[in-house]
This record gives structure tokens, C-alpha cells and sequence, in this order.
């Protein structure tokens, strides 16, 4: 077993080296603490690891960075992600100009996931995501499916404001990814609606434009989570704020919307 622990150990420290090397890791390889424990890495600073509470395990074949979490203790486990690491997170310059993180808010049992980019001046004032203008036109949105916010999961791509509500920098993105990785893995609804171009990019790692991304389902399965092998359906479709500047692409939107309604047999 010592020497199963030293090559997985040895395999991820590699593993971190070689990406450092290559520029493609931005942020720290996220494993927890029982995952730690069993390799025997000590301090996690000391490897280059990030401690996140979700529960990853050491599988058969190797390491499996997330594993499923049961429905009854989805809650705590995200309350957790937000109590232990977003609240208190200075992995970005946003650090500095926030008034409050924005975790997420919802179902943690969801069935539908909606994931923006950014909070904006009222979210960062409140701590509440989508609570603007922008987020009374998703309520709405909500509404028309025959749901509520209660019944679902909102949250952003970013947990904290960028200056002036500029669109969300490379590197900001690479920090605060993880946690929606994070959240994801948590929650494993059975449908993502990414609103606008960041999301939709960000979730699907491509410089396709919303335009052309719209429309149709994408599968969503990062490595190593329990969405590798049973990739989610995510519709990209028009951010609200898009919407209220350009009230003509409101059908378009709606059409995105009642191919997920479909999808979920509403």
C-alpha cells in the first residue's frame, strides 16, 4: 500500500511540475484533505495541492479528484466550498476591490443549473447572485419554465466583481474556476444553462462565439469527475443583461430554454 501511495504522490507531483512547465495549470490541483491524508503529502502548500471540502476519494485505478455526494448532504458540502475557501479566497487581484464573495444560491439538489459570468454592482453589495436587473429578467425566465429560483441552482463563473463590470480577465477565470468545477460536482444536475459568452466558454473550453454555441446541447464532462462518464447536457444561450440591451434576441432565448424544458420533461 506505501508504495501505491508513493507512485500516485510522485505521479501528481509530476503531474503539477510538467504543467507549471508548460503554462497550462493556473491554479492548484485540488484534492482534499482525505485524499491527502491516504497519499501522506503533509502540508498541501508544501506540494503545490489546494485542500477543497467536496469529496474526492483515491479510486482503484488511480486518483479520481471528485466523487458523487449523496443528495442529503449536498448542502453542507457546498456550504462548506463557501465557508472555507470562496468567503476567505485571494487567489485573484479581485480580492481587493470586493464588498462580499458571491458563492451561489438555490437548490442543492437541482435539477437545473444556471451559471453566469460575474457578479455585478448589487450581487457584490448583497452577496446574492442575479439580484439586479439582470436578475429580474432571469427570474422571469425561471418563471416561464414553470419553475422558481428555489427550484434550481444559480451561480457564476467568478465569485467575486470585476471593476466597472468588465468581462471576467484570463487569469481571474483560471482562479475561480475551480470552485465552479467545484459546485458542479456537488450539485450534478441534470441540465447547465451557461448565459453568455464567458460562461459558455469557460464551461466548454472554446473561443466559439455565443452566436454559434447557442442553440443546441453540448456535453459537459470534465476528467476526473462523475460528469466525465455521464457528460451533462448544457444549453449556452443569451446572459439577461445581453437581453436587456438587445430585447429582439428574447426569442432566441426562449427557444434555448424550451428545448432544456424538453430535455427535463417540463
Amino acid at each position: 500500500m506505501t508504495t501505491r501511495r508513493t507512485a500516485i504522490r510522485a505521479a501528481l507531483v509530476q503531474q503539477l511540475q510538467t504543467d507549471r512547465l508548460l503554462g497550462v495549470r493556473q491554479s492548484p490541483l485540488t484534492l482534499t484533505k482525505p485524499v491527502l491524508d491516504y497519499l501522506d503529502c503533509g502540508r498541501a502548500s508544501e506540494q503545490g495541492f489546494e485542500l477543497l471540502p467536496a469529496s474526492a476519494v483515491v479510486s482503484g485505478d488511480g486518483v479520481s479528484v471528485f466523487a458523487a455526494v449523496a443528495d442529503g448532504e449536498k448542502g453542507a458540502a457546498l456550504s462548506a466550498l463557501d465557508e472555507k475557501h470562496v468567503v476567505s479566497c485571494s487567489k485573484c487581484l479581485l480580492c481587493k476591490s470586493r464588498n462580499n464573495t458571491v458563492f451561489g444560491a438555490g437548490n442543492p439538489n437541482a435539477r437545473l443549473v444556471f451559471v453566469g459570468e460575474a457578479p455585478g454592482f448589487e450581487e457584490d453589495r448583497k452577496g446574492v447572485p442575479f439580484v439586479g436587473r439582470a436578475g429580474e429578467l432571469l427570474t422571469k425566465m425561471i418563471e416561464a419554465m414553470g419553475l422558481t429560483r428555489e427550484d434550481v441552482f444559480i451561480c457564476n463563473v467568478l465569485k467575486c466583481r470585476p471593476p466597472n463590470n468588465r468581462d471576467p480577465a484570463a487569469e481571474e477565470i483560471a482562479a475561480c474556476s475551480p470552485y465552479l468545477l467545484e459546485q458542479l460536482s456537488i450539485i450534478h444536475p441534470e441540465v447547465i444553462v451557461a448565459l453568455g459568452s464567458p460562461a459558455s466558454r469557460t464551461l466548454l473550453n472554446t473561443s466559439t462565439t455565443i452566436g454559434r454555441l447557442r442553440g443546441r446541447f453540448h456535453d459537459y464532462g470534465p476528467p476526473g469527475t462523475p460528469m466525465a462518464q455521464n457528460p451533462i447536457p448544457l444549453m449556452p444561450t443569451y446572459h439577461p443583461a445581453y437581453l436587456l440591451r438587445s430585447p429582439g434576441e428574447k426569442g432566441k432565448t426562449w427557444s434555448d430554454l424550451k428545448l432544456v424544458m424538453a430535455r427535463l420533461g417540463l
